[in-house]
């Protein structure tokens, strides 16, 4: 009975509120009074400080995410955000990755484990970060025609050796201008990694700038013909 009572004081006995205006005239009139905006953006991300397990991956909320290889066993500082993670050594960032979704997760990036994969070639091929970088397209069928050749031409390990010289490109060049020295190196029939830098160097150089052509009929400036005299004058007065 008490409940029927209090439903029916709210449905029929309660005024029914009426707005003077809408919301967005009310946030219209508020806005001239609110102070501006601080000029340095509010960290709102969670600091964490995580371990590198012997995979190089830091374990946050039950996802892992790789970092480079050389801090297997040291604890880095992790900053969480509602999209994204980022990893930080002191104030260097040396990971970042998208915020994974799911639980038990694995994000890792080949790049990470370059140095590893050098000294033991033959687990490149099976690795799972491999398989990673090629679902999100970071390793195209450029890369795979270079490591095939390679492979064929030096043996297995040489050839995946000098397709790993060639991934650590990546840290310091653009993606385009690495492919464009892979292919670049095998049209020369080489699979030479310091060829595939030069030529990925010389991809990435900006076209020269055409020569300026003054005609004579233009001004060069007021600057008078320069002379020699004065060398002429400490010549003499060496030879004295």
């Amino acid at each position: 009975m008490e409940g029927e009572i209090g439903r029916f004081r709210r449905r029929h006995l309660t005024p029914i509120p009426r707005r003077a205006e809408t919301i967005g005239e009310a946030a219209a009139r508020e806005l001239p009074l609110l102070r501006a905006l601080p000029a340095e953006s509010f960290d709102v991300s969670l600091r964490l400080l995580c371990r590198v397990d012997a995979k190089a991956r830091i374990c946050v909320r039950q996802s892992y995410y790789s970092v480079p290889a050389r801090y297997v066993g040291r604890r880095l500082e992790v900053r969480l955000g509602a999209t994204s993670l980022t990893v930080y050594d002191g104030a260097r960032i040396v990971a970042e990755h998208a915020r994974s979704l799911h639980k038990y997760s694995q994000d890792l990036v080949l790049d990470h484990y370059l140095e590893v994969l050098s000294r033991k070639p033959g687990a490149f091929s099976g690795s799972t970060a491999l398989a990673a970088a090629r679902a999100s397209g970071v390793f195209t069928g450029d890369h795979q025609r270079f490591w095939e050749t390679a492979r064929r031409r030096l043996g297995d390990g040489p050839g995946t050796r000098a397709l790993i010289g060639v991934l650590l490109l990546h840290r310091t060049l653009p993606a385009k201008a690495v492919i464009a020295g892979m292919n670049a190196a095998l049209s020369l029939d080489s699979c030479d990694p310091d060829l595939v830098a030069v030529e990925a160097r010389r991809a990435n150089r900006p076209e020269p700038m055409p020569p300026l052509i003054v005609s004579p009929s233009q001004c060069v400036g007021d600057r008078p013909t320069p002379s020699l005299a004065s060398y002429d004058q400490l010549l003499t007065g060496a030879l004295r």
